[in-house]
């Protein structure tokens, strides 16, 4: 059967596939910030299990984590307090929503950007990312790089199979990306099956191709300052980022790594 997506639907599910014991995506755009003089209050759209946001929390930040999916949120409370959590959009959001304040920075982690799939939504992000910072405030993003995929296909076509075991039941993912050129996005086929007999999902997914010069050009139009566009290294690169190291001068690899500056009128 086709479900709807297995992961966001069991946020324990999700942090049992993604461990992140280290807490190493937080400790970066922590790094990020601190680097950039950020301010501290920080809004983390995307949040997905609460994981980062607590992070930056136990750091001395004011975070709102925010997410359209209400179990990530619900385990988010629960497992990952600290922050505020409220439900938006990342497609259009503004300050009511999210408590009312401005914010000093605006994360965008593990590729959720990406699911701005069309111009007019990422224009909707960027312009609500101004609406809710403070003047001088930053915006930092880690992401897929779309030029990875220009003439590469090792990571197309051919299926991945992970598996893992939660809670005594081993899961097995079975994962296909192919790149979609009219559409400029990269979509994801993934079949979950399970040894406790219950039934397998199919779940369909895209990001947004989204190419180093484009997305200079977005930021640029929205009033953006870029001080960081590189590949790495960062949280999800190969080897990872580890603390003290400088920000790579390259957009190459398969992980994008964004942060600018909202210019001050």
């Amino acid at each position: 059967m086709t479900g709807g997506n297995l992961l966001t639907d069991h946020p324990a599910l999700y942090e049992a596939r993604f461990p992140d014991p280290e807490r190493l995506a937080g400790r970066w755009a922590e790094d990020r910030l601190r680097r950039h003089g950020a301010g501290p209050r920080v809004l983390d759209m995307g949040c997905g299990t609460g994981r980062d946001a607590a992070h930056l929390h136990s750091a001395g930040r004011t975070v709102t984590g925010a997410d359209r999916s209400e179990a990530m949120l619900a385990h988010a409370r629960v497992h990952h307090p600290g922050p505020a959590y409220v439900r938006a959009d990342l497609h259009g959001f503004g300050r009511p929503e999210l408590g009312g304040s401005a914010f000093d920075a605006v994360l965008c982690l593990d590729s959720a950007l990406l699911y701005c799939h069309t111009n007019d939504q990422l224009d909707g992000f960027l312009t609500s990312c101004r609406r809710v910072l403070a003047p001088g405030g930053l915006l930092v993003a880690e992401m897929r790089n779309g030029a990875y995929f220009l003439g590469r296909t090792d990571l197309l076509d051919t299926p991945t199979v992970t598996a893992f075991t939660w809670q005594g039941t081993t899961h097995r993912s079975t994962t296909t990306l192919t790149v979609d050129r009219t559409a400029q996005l990269l979509r994801r086929t993934r079949l979950w099956t399970a040894d406790d007999g219950s039934p397998p999902v199919e779940q369909r997914s895209a990001w947004r191709l989204l190419f180093p010069q484009e997305l200079r050009y977005f930021l640029a139009a929205h009033g953006f300052e870029v001080l960081e566009l590189h590949d790495g290294p960062g949280p999800r690169t190969e080897p990872p980022w580890r603390p003290g190291e400088p920000p790579g001068s390259t957009a190459d690899r398969d992980r994008l790594h964004a942060v600018a500056r909202l210019h001050t009128p």
